[in-house]
């Protein structure tokens, strides 16, 4: 056998390993195309105006072909809820992590979580409210949003320990009542000042205030005099 034929057969076998590879590469990258264009329909025509006949449009293709990524547009709902909120989760994270313990984490979280939400204003209807009715994210969907409950969970165990707040903050209540006066101010902001950005305009200034309503709710006990009995 020749050396040529030698090396031909050598590197036939890893010239077939990496071929699935770029399949499954190209086939990412289709799947994350199909994504960002359904979120420019949603966003140009609202998250309940998607189709996947509209997508395939944009794409270039026949709408059957989609059929090869997505099942179903139930099935692009579901990834774009997914994506969105893995996003959303790593955008909180972040800011928790270079905030201080307790109170400040939390807050630098929910204005984090703000500005992305307000920068992606599609996603964050899909996300935190119900635009599609017939639309139920899957447990794998919804794993990164009960993540992010956690994180706050985390930050006001955290500011009762710090005496930053009441015992009773350390609740299922108390997330409750942060997700509240979050999305209230979102809720707002997008109804009424759909074009400002976090921290702008009558509502998403407000939310300072608003996280000292929490600590109205749940006050930290009174700090004890030093020598009292």
């Amino acid at each position: 056998m020749s050396i040529d034929g030698t090396a031909a057969q050598a590197g036939a076998p890893r010239d077939a390993a990496r071929r699935p590879d770029r399949r499954a590469r190209r086939r990412q990258e289709t799947i994350a195309e199909i994504l960002d264009i359904a979120t420019d329909v949603m966003t140009e025509e609202g998250v309940n105006g998607l189709s996947l006949a509209e997508i395939a449009r944009r794409l270039g293709v026949q709408p059957p072909s989609l059929y090869k990524y997505f099942p179903s547009l139930m099935a692009v709902y579901d990834e774009l809820f997914r994506r969105g909120q893995a996003e959303h989760l790593a955008v909180m994270r972040e800011a928790m992590a270079s905030a201080g313990p307790g109170l400040d984490a939390l807050t630098a979280g929910l204005e984090a979580s703000g500005r992305w939400l307000l920068a992606n204003r599609a996603i964050a209807q899909l996300l935190f409210w119900r635009p599609v009715p017939s639309f139920e994210p899957s447990a794998e969907a919804l794993a990164p949003s009960v993540e992010m409950v956690a994180l706050e969970r985390a930050a006001m165990t955290d500011a009762v320990t710090a005496g930053q707040l009441g015992p009773e903050a350390d609740s299922d209540e108390a997330i409750y009542l942060v997700s509240t006066l979050i999305t209230g101010v979102l809720s707002q902001a997008m109804a009424n000042e759909p074009g400002l950005a976090w921290g702008k305009g009558r509502f998403t200034a407000q939310f300072p205030k608003l996280m000292k309503l929490l600590v109205a709710a749940y006050p930290p006990a009174p700090a004890r005099r030093s020598g009292a009995t």
